[in-house]
């Protein structure tokens, strides 16, 4: 009796260290999504959805299969993210796999697909923060005729806009520079610095 009492109480120990470690662990992971998916700029906190997994990298290699040049594959992406309809979404945002899936997204949700899309072809991108709205900016190393660009530390960046049916590569810029709150990297969830800035 007393040798069972002993192997119970042992037992009971171990399933509580068990469980005081999951929940450390659970917290621990808990930190880390936070850290990497909130983002605080001037108060106001933007959640990112980004992903870099198969399903993501699957899409981005269809789209582009036809495509010899990185514009080509770069418009690929933006009119998959255009023609999807733009439909305000109330809550936080929403990964690209749902956004495809209910057929619909804001400036958020498309700003993350398209952004998680030029991610898996290996595209240099940003977020873009401005009042109310964020859009995707791109560096193709190189740089197209006729088109602006936004020269962020003397790098060419054009304008993807993921909300306008049918928009090409290099929209207008609608902002000027003191309403552009941060240019993000999601993948960091780091503020790009800035030493430089020019559209033209």
């Amino acid at each position: 009796m007393l040798f069972e009492n002993k192997i119970v109480k042992n037992l009971s120990i171990i399933v509580s260290l068990f469980v005081l470690l999951f929940m450390v662990w659970m917290i621990y992971k808990s930190f880390f999504i936070v850290k990497n998916q909130f983002i605080d700029i001037d108060g106001l906190t933007y959640v990112n959805q980004i992903k870099e997994d198969k399903y993501t990298k699957d899409l981005a290699n269809r789209l582009t299969k036809g495509c010899d040049t990185k514009p080509c594959e770069v418009q690929s992406l933006l009119d998959l993210v255009t023609n999807i309809p733009y439909k305000i979404n109330k809550s936080v945002a929403r990964s690209g796999k749902n956004v495809l899936e209910q057929n619909f997204g804001d400036c958020d949700d498309k700003s993350n697909l398209l952004i998680s899309l030029l991610r898996a072809k290996g595209y240099e991108a940003y977020f873009v923060l401005v009042p109310k709205h964020i859009f995707v900016v791109v560096n193709m190393e190189q740089t197209l005729v006729n088109k602006k660009a936004l020269y962020i530390n003397g790098k060419p960046f054009y304008i993807l806009e993921s909300t306008a049916k049918g928009s090409k590569i290099g929209f207008p810029l609608k902002y000027s520079f003191n309403e552009i709150k941060a240019f993000i990297d999601p993948f960091k969830n780091k503020k790009l610095v800035i030493e430089s800035l020019e559209y033209k």
